[in-house]
């Protein structure tokens, strides 16, 4: 099969002609119809993210159809449409697992990081996470779902009830996110970098009743806030633009370190919490939550060997919506 490759840190991926996978026991091969391009894969491209596989596929937002079963799976079937997150992995036995939090499980393993991903014509996947795609929607729409999407919901859970929500760095997960914060009621507040109204205009058109550089503060204090952008300098900076007993929730993998601040800025209540990974729940509760309200996506599709135009488009910011490649 055309796989893209990581083969040495800091990259470019590579095109290589590679041996399809063949399914373990517990597993799936599933042919790639849809791969969405994320921020994470940047990290891992560029060392943010430490001991990768390599040589590595990356991509964890997939969307493809069931080709082989391995042995011992049961419950699906060749043919159905399935999605494949980026927690791909976990032990089912540690206190983490035995408790709802297997997203914090030690010996996790991760699509497109510690195990091939999705950069490529066919991939395998343990089949206890891998999610059925019913619906209409096409599989270019679907993928991003599958990161931006249910990172992006596990984050906005973390809000609570915030009435008053800002969110910075308006791409991918932003712009699915405020779709279903605004269906739940919520009014957004959008921080984008200075000087892009492009992304203003965006985070306007999905429905923001405000939307400004990151450096400016909101016209009204803000119940919680979510930062999807790496920045750890973004922190303080929402901090101050949160009512007594707000929170931030860092939404990345990664982030730059967050500066000193002030103890009056976190003072009265008001926290900080980061997101990692994702649960099964998430995906449970999001993909139907999706498909009812509906939530658009907007994608930008790519062939399989573009990998490297796409990611330097989301490197540089130039990207609306979601970039998708294409096998």
């Amino acid at each position: 099969m055309k796989a893209m490759r990581l083969e040495t840190p800091g990259g470019p991926l590579v095109c290589r002609e590679v041996e399809r996978p063949v399914p373990a026991p517990g597993q799936v091969l599933v042919k790639v119809t849809a791969c969405a391009v994320c921020r994470t894969d940047l990290h891992v491209l560029d060392g943010e993210l430490a001991h990768p596989k390599l040589p590595l596929i990356p991509g964890h937002e997939i969307v493809g159809s069931i080709e082989e079963l391995g042995d011992g799976v049961e419950g699906l079937q060749t043919g159905q449409r399935v999605g494949i997150p980026w927690l791909g992995w976990t032990c089912g036995e540690c206190a983490y697992c035995c408790s709802g939090r297997e997203n914090l499980c030690d010996e996790a393993r991760f699509t497109g990081y510690t195990i091939d991903g999705g950069y490529a014509e066919y991939t395998v996947a343990d089949v206890r996470y891998c999610f059925l795609l019913p619906g209409d929607e096409s599989d270019v729409s679907m993928a991003p779902l599958l990161c931006a999407g249910l990172i992006g919901y596990r984050s906005l859970k973390k809000t609570g009830a915030a009435q008053r929500l800002g969110i910075y760095g308006f791409g991918a997960a932003a712009h699915i996110v405020i779709q279903v914060a605004r269906h739940q009621g919520r009014e957004v507040y959008a921080f984008t970098r200075a000087g892009d109204e492009a992304a203003q205009n965006f985070a306007r058109r999905l429905g923001a009743v405000w939307a400004g550089a990151s450096d400016e503060r909101p016209p009204e204090l803000l119940n919680a806030a979510i930062i999807f952008a790496p920045v750890g300098e973004l922190v303080p900076a929402a901090l101050r633009s949160l009512l007594k007993g707000g929170i931030v929730v860092c939404g990345g993998i990664h982030m730059s370190d967050i500066p000193s601040f002030p103890y009056a800025d976190l003072w009265q209540e008001r926290s900080i919490c980061s997101v990692a990974n994702l649960t099964r729940s998430d995906g449970d509760e999001f993909l139907p939550l999706a498909a009812s309200i509906p939530v658009r996506v907007e994608t930008q599709s790519f062939p399989l060997e573009a990998a490297n135009e796409a990611l330097a488009m989301l490197r540089a910011g130039h990207l609306s919506g979601a970039a998708v490649l294409v096998p």
